[in-house]
């Protein structure tokens, strides 16, 4: 089995409540926080950044494994929801990623499948999450005829 790779990032206060950071990658993002909470407004916060993070992460892995199945799609989105609980630290309790795509020929059996696949095995910003936190996975598929809508998996806490 290879070894994964550990990962590094650094986070520097800009100003106030403001800060940036950079990964490995040597990208920088602003994070901050709302005026009313004393930040700038000038970024994402943390929390929106970790809903983020798991919409991209499986975004890769099920539009990667749509891709592999040769079924054509014109249009793939996610978006993703948290609950959290009112007690500091306000922690997310459970999150519900919604996956969109269109197709009038995609079977609802191979969307089940890279999702499940996704959820189960390769999203690695989902499986940290999933000892604390229930993700619900749903999709719909956009045809010309109509919208089918499915839950398919909740994981986790």
């Amino acid at each position: 089995m290879a070894e994964v790779k550990a990962l590094h990032a650094e986070v520097r206060q800009a100003d106030g409540l403001t800060f940036i950071a950079r990964g490995a990658s040597n990208h920088w993002v602003t994070i901050d926080t709302s005026e009313a909470e004393g930040g700038h407004a000038a970024g994402s916060g943390p929390m929106e950044l970790l809903l983020m993070a798991l919409g991209a992460c499986t975004s890769m892995h099920v539009a990667g494994t749509l891709g592999k199945m040769k079924q054509p799609f014109s249009g793939y989105r996610v978006e993703l929801s948290g609950e959290r609980q009112e007690e500091l630290p306000h922690r997310f309790t459970r999150i519900f990623v919604d996956y969109f795509v269109t197709s009038d020929t995609m079977p609802a059996a191979d969307v089940e499948r890279a999702i499940r696949l996704s959820a189960e095995k390769y999203c690695s910003v989902g499986g940290t999450l999933t000892p604390c936190v229930t993700i619900v996975h749903r999709y719909h598929i956009i045809r010309s005829s109509g919208e089918e809508t499915a839950e398919v998996i909740t994981t986790g806490a």
